[in-house]
C-alpha cells in the first residue's frame, strides 16, 4: 500500500473526489447520506455497529472519586463520593427500526467488493428482523455466519436469564468469491486442552463463532468514555479475517472509532462516519484525524 496512505486521517464532511484517497477519512454526516456518495465495490469490509434501537438514550459517565467525611468507606476505611465529571450520550431511540436499517443495508451491499464481507453489529433486540432483511437483500445464499459475542460485565437480572451476548450478522457479496484468510486470525485457548494433546493444547485452536471476549474494561488503555464502546479484540478478528492488507474498510456509524484503530494497527485503509459531533471528537482524538476544507458532497469516480 502506498506510503502516502499512512498519513493522518483527514476529518472532512463530503465524499473524496477521486478513489482512492490518499488518507483514511473520518467523515461527520448522516450514514445513509454519506454512503451514497461513494462508487460502487470499493471496501472489502463494512463494520457497521448501529444503534440498537434500545429506546433510551445512552450515556456513559465520567466520574473521580473525591475526599468526602459522609461519603462511602474506601480503601484503607477513608470515606470518599464519586464526581461525574463529564457526559458523553446519544439518542438511541428508533420507532421504525426495519425502516432506518433497511436502505442502510442496501448501500453497504452495494459498496462492497465482489471479494468483500459485511459484519453488522446488533443485539436481541433487533438481530431477528434484521437477518431477514438481509436475506432479502443479500440473498439467503449470502449469510456466512452468527457470531455470538458473549461477554460478563454489566447488570444481573434475577427475573431471568442475563442477557449478556451480541450478534454479529456476517454476509458476504458473494459467495464463490469472498475473501476470507482463517491463518491471519489470532488463535485461543482450547476449553480443555487436557482433551487435545500438549502440541494442539500450546497452538491454540481458531476460534468458532462463539466469541467469549470481555467488554473494555473501565481502566484499560482503550477506554474512550463513549456509550457501547466495542473492544478492539472482536474488531480485529473480523478485520484479519475478511481483509487483504490494504483492503479499504467502512463503518458507517463510528462511535468512538474502534474500526480505524484496528484498521491502521493492520495496514488497512479505512473510512469513518457519524453525524454526532462528539463520536467524531473521540474518534478523531483515538486516530488522529486532522481537519480539511468542507465542501459539498461529490461522488467518486
Amino acid at each position: 500500500m502506498p506510503a502516502t496512505y499512512r498519513g493522518a486521517p483527514r476529518l472532512t464532511s463530503a465524499a473524496p473526489r477521486t478513489w482512492p484517497p490518499p488518507h483514511d477519512l473520518l467523515v461527520q454526516g448522516e450514514s445513509l447520506d454519506v454512503m451514497r456518495t461513494f462508487a460502487s465495490g470499493i471496501f472489502e469490509l463494512v463494520y457497521a455497529d448501529p444503534p440498537f434501537g434500545t429506546g433510551r438514550d445512552q450515556v456513559r459517565r465520567t466520574v473521580k472519586a473525591r475526599s468526602a467525611p459522609d461519603g462511602r468507606p474506601g480503601f484503607g476505611g477513608r470515606p470518599y463520593a464519586l464526581e461525574t465529571v463529564g457526559e458523553t450520550r446519544y439518542s438511541d431511540d428508533i420507532a421504525d427500526y426495519p425502516a432506518f436499517i433497511g436502505p442502510r443495508i442496501e448501500e453497504m451491499r452495494r459498496l462492497l467488493s465482489s471479494t468483500g464481507t459485511l459484519y453488522l453489529h446488533l443485539d436481541w433486540r433487533q438481530s431477528h428482523r434484521t437477518k431477514l432483511l438481509l436475506d432479502e437483500v443479500f440473498g439467503e445464499e449470502c449469510f456466512l455466519n452468527e457470531i455470538v459475542w458473549a461477554y460478563d460485565f454489566g447488570g444481573r437480572s434475577t427475573r431471568r436469564w442475563p442477557a449478556k451476548h451480541d450478534t454479529i450478522l456476517v454476509y458476504v457479496k458473494d459467495p464463490s468469491r469472498y475473501h476470507f484468510d482463517a491463518a491471519a486470525v489470532d488463535r485461543e485457548p482450547y476449553m480443555a486442552p487436557g482433551l487435545v494433546g500438549p502440541e494442539k493444547a500450546a497452538r491454540g485452536k481458531l476460534p468458532t463463532d462463539v466469541w467469549w471476549h470481555t467488554i473494555v474494561p473501565t481502566n484499560g488503555h482503550e477506554k474512550t468514555g463513549y456509550p457501547t464502546q466495542k473492544p478492539e479484540g472482536i474488531v480485529r478478528r473480523m478485520v484479519s479475517a475478511s481483509t487483504r492488507p490494504g483492503g479499504w474498510c467502512l463503518d458507517p456509524f463510528a462511535g468512538s472509532g474502534t474500526l480505524g484503530a484496528v484498521a491502521r494497527s493492520l495496514g488497512r485503509p479505512f473510512v469513518m462516519i457519524d453525524q454526532n459531533p462528539e463520536a467524531i471528537r473521540v474518534a478523531a482524538s483515538r486516530v488522529g484525524a486532522t481537519s480539511t476544507r468542507r465542501r459539498s458532497a461529490t461522488a467518486v469516480a
